[in-house]
């Protein structure tokens, strides 16, 4: 199954006219245009956030300073067991 030769195109063709009217392929036309414009615009916009919100986590994560967080002290308590002997 190929891309479709000189003949089966003007068959498609003539059967689009007939089915659409030549004043519908036109309109039919521009909505996938604007359809796909959108779609383009979308997918830019989402690429976009993800760029910033990536960019946000890096400058976060820079901004965590370790000499804030002070060091957990242990103390051990030593008691004399008294034993029977």
């Amino acid at each position: 199954m190929g891309v479709p030769s000189g003949m089966e195109l003007f068959v498609i063709v003539a059967v689009v006219v007939l089915l659409f009217g030549g004043k519908k392929i036109p309109e039919l036309a521009k909505g996938l245009g604007q359809g796909i414009k959108n779609f383009k615009n979308a997918v830019k916009d989402d690429e976009t956030n993800v760029a910033s919100a990536t960019t946000t986590e890096k400058t976060d994560t820079a901004k965590i300073n370790t000499t804030d967080v002070k060091p957990e002290t242990t103390t051990t308590v030593n008691s004399t067991e008294n034993k029977a002997v």
